[in-house]
């Protein structure tokens, strides 16, 4: 075979595996649209291997994707309590404000390589605005797994990877 022959089939066999990407491609970008209301959100501490629940043992969230590519999630932690009275105490703003993840921006999905960034337009404690954050992506039925490459720990500031379980909110 010469090699424009050789060149024009393997060109050929590219587009003819386009609709099958675009199709993948598809189905993830629909997949992961919708609200998601959080299993679990676990640590794992990259020198030691520790793993930890990062918001205690029953923490509460919701991550939401939108179809206009915009994105928000909010986690608090377990046993949150309301303030004793009409406004928080010092002592008892610290404990709210010290029990809560929350942020929100636009989202890339990166189908080939199972990957959604949120790009991050404002946060609860500003330490994330202006990022960007990689998370590994994994759907399994009603479930969504998202898992952090190494990186800071915000409560920590140790270098973990850290993986929620969402699960969709289906509506009524």
């Amino acid at each position: 075979m010469n090699r424009f022959a050789l060149l024009a089939a393997l060109a050929l066999a590219a587009v003819a595996g386009l609709p099958a990407l675009a199709a993948a491609e598809d189905r993830a970008a629909e997949q992961i649209i919708g609200t998601w209301k959080l299993v679990s959100y676990v640590g794992e501490d990259v020198a030691s291997g520790a793993r930890t629940d990062v918001m205690g043992a029953h923490p509460s969230g919701y991550i939401a994707y939108g179809r206009d590519g915009r994105m928000i999630v909010i986690i608090t932690g377990t046993d949150r309590s309301k303030p004793a009275g009409p406004v928080a105490t010092p002592a008892e703003a610290q404990a709210l404000l010290t029990s809560l993840l929350a942020y929100a921006g636009t989202y890339t999905l990166d189908t080939a390589a199972h990957t959604v960034t949120h790009h991050i337009d404002v946060s609860w404690d500003e330490t994330r605005t202006g990022e960007s954050h990689l998370r590994t992506y994994r759907f399994d039925g009603d479930r969504l797994t998202l898992t952090t490459r190494p990186s800071r720990d915000p409560a920590t500031g140790k270098p973990s990877v850290r993986t929620v379980v969402w699960e969709r909110v289906r509506s009524p």
